[in-house]
C-alpha cells in the first residue's frame, strides 16, 4: 500500500513542436521523464484529449497525463480523466512552470489559487483547488508585460539546463512522495534546493 494516495500526475504544457522546448512546457518535460524512468509510454487518447500512460512506481500504479489542448484549456482533459477514473482532486498532482520561483528550484504545494498561471486558472473551476502542485521554477523576466513572450520562448542554454535539472530532481522525488508522503518529499526537495 502506497504511503500517499496519488492516482493521477498531470504535466501542463502546450502541444505542438513550436512549444516543445519553451519554458511553459516544463510540466510536459516532467511527465515525459517520469514515464521514461518508470517504463511508461505516453500514447494519444482521443476520448480524453491527452497523451496518457500508466506506470508502476514502487507499490503505486499511477496515471500520467499530458493534456493535448492549449494551456488555458487544460481542464477539459484533466477533468475527463479524473471523472472517468473517479479520481478526487486530492489524489492529483499537477506539474507546471512557476514564474515566482528561481530557475532550478522545485516546490511541492497542496492546494491554493492559480497565481496567474493560465493552466491552473482553467483547472480550478473544473476540479477545485485541493489538488497538489509541483512548481518548477523558470524565473521571472522582471517585467509583467514581458511574461507571455518569456514563457513561450526557449530559455538560454544555462537556464534551460537548470530547469531540466530541476525536472530531474522532481522525478527522483516521486517514489519518496508515494512511499512516505508529501512531508518527506518536501523536505528532500527543499534540501536539494539549498534551503
Amino acid at each position: 500500500m502506497a504511503g500517499f494516495p496519488l492516482k493521477l500526475i498531470v504535466g501542463l504544457g502546450n502541444p505542438g513542436d513550436e512549444y516543445a522546448r519553451t519554458r511553459h512546457n516544463a510540466g510536459f518535460w516532467f511527465v515525459d521523464e517520469l514515464a521514461a524512468r518508470h517504463g511508461g509510454t505516453l500514447r494519444p487518447d482521443r476520448r480524453h484529449h491527452g497523451d496518457i500512460a500508466r506506470v508502476q512506481i514502487g507499490d503505486a500504479e499511477v496515471i500520467l497525463l499530458k493534456p493535448m489542448q492549449y494551456m488555458n484549456r487544460s481542464a477539459g482533459p484533466v477533468g475527463s480523466v479524473a471523472d472517468f477514473y473517479k479520481i478526487e482532486a486530492g489524489a492529483i498532482l499537477v506539474a507546471h512552470d512557476e514564474l515566482d520561483l528561481p530557475v532550478g528550484t522545485v516546490r511541492l504545494k497542496e492546494s491554493g489559487g492559480h497565481g496567474g498561471h493560465n493552466g491552473l486558472r482553467d483547472l480550478i473551476p473544473r476540479i477545485g483547488e485541493a489538488f497538489w502542485r509541483l512548481r518548477i521554477g523558470i524565473g521571472h523576466p522582471g517585467d509583467k508585460a514581458a511574461v507571455v513572450d518569456y514563457v513561450l520562448t526557449r530559455a538560454p542554454a544555462a537556464e534551460d539546463n537548470g530547469i531540466r535539472a530541476a525536472v530531474t530532481t522532481a522525478v527522483e522525488v516521486v517514489p519518496l512522495l508515494l512511499a512516505d508522503g508529501p512531508q518527506k518529499a518536501m523536505n528532500r526537495l527543499h534540501t536539494k534546493n539549498g534551503e
